[in-house]
């Protein structure tokens, strides 16, 4: 197989309504994924996460671009891709009347499998998610968080080549979450490659060899978490609560970054004392941390993932 396992040029994607303006969710974008990478789409809701993933999973078709899943074209020949991957959507919930084994055992089966086979993979896949004892009840009784599990559960029993989930882990408490981890981790070491989407800073950093930022349709930019992280300047981030309206005065210290009326400035260590002696004398509140994702998403985006 190619190297990439996925490679998209200027995807574009316009929805047309009747006596309404176009709107473009997709504004060109672009990305590769090599084989075996785990790739991380962050970016906050409508920012066309999703819109990207449907397209490369064959389930939508773009308005314009190209994209190609191990050389094979996922626009004009999507038979030829669909047996190399498998989709988590996020809209997806398991068939009410099966019960998790027999939801993962029927995807299996219906994509080919042996029955020994199929029953194996399944009961490895449950077992991974937590849900061995929950098994044999039927998906519509099942919590949403196990429900998440199940689906999740379903594409990995696959070990498909290529795997696209779409915001996985939510509604997840934070051991199941870590449970997926830990299985993606795995199959990314035997072979498989995994394009995911995530609002969750946490998951793009623990998960991802490499992410992508996405905001309105349009990739803003792309690195490893440590390299985003070291590009914004800083390995220190000071939050002055109520700080934005003295932006300017805390420039000097190094670069400022505004969330609301909270002002995150990024300095070196030996500075440190002397910002903090600026906020006393304002009456203002700091609080110091290592920087952040976070902070690389606020200086690309300008704004926080959770705000609206």
């Amino acid at each position: 197989m190619p190297t990439d396992a996925l490679a998209a040029q200027e995807v574009r994607k316009t929805y047309r309504t009747r006596g309404g303006p176009a709107v473009e969710a997709l504004s060109g974008v672009s990305m590769t994924v090599h084989a075996g990478e785990r790739v991380a789409l962050l970016g906050r809701n409508g920012a066309g996460k999703t819109t990207f993933l449907k397209i490369a999973a064959t389930l939508l078709r773009p308005t314009s671009g190209s994209v190609s899943v191990f050389g094979h074209d996922a626009i004009r020949a999507p038979d030829e891709v669909r047996p190399m991957i498998a989709v988590v959507p996020q809209e997806g919930k398991p068939f009410f009347h099966l019960t998790p084994r027999e939801q993962v055992y029927s995807y299996l089966r219906a994509r080919g499998l042996t029955r020994a086979t199929a029953k194996a993979k399944a009961e490895q896949a449950l077992s991974e998610m937590g849900l061995t004892e929950v098994a044999d009840r039927l998906s519509i009784n099942l919590s949403g968080g196990q429900r998440q599990r199940t689906m999740v559960a379903t594409v990995i029993a696959t070990s498909a080549p290529l795997l696209f989930l779409d915001e996985p882990t939510i509604g997840m408490d934070p051991f199941a979450r870590r449970s997926v981890w830990e299985s993606l981790r795995a199959l990314t070491r035997q072979g498989s490659t995994i394009l995911l989407t995530t609002h969750y800073l946490d998951e793009a950093e623990a998960l991802s060899d490499r992410l992508y930022i996405v905001e309105r349709g349009r990739v803003l930019i792309e690195g490893t978490a440590a390299s985003l992280k070291q590009g914004i300047g800083g390995s220190l981030r000071v939050s002055v609560a109520d700080g934005a309206r003295l932006a300017q005065q805390f420039a000097s210290f190094g670069s400022c970054v505004t969330d609301g009326t909270t002002l995150h400035v990024l300095i070196e260590p030996p500075r440190l004392s002397e910002l903090l002696d600026v906020a006393v004398r304002a009456q203002l509140t700091a609080t110091v941390g290592p920087v952040t994702l976070e902070e690389a998403f606020l200086r690309a985006v300008g704004r926080s993932i959770d705000e609206e």
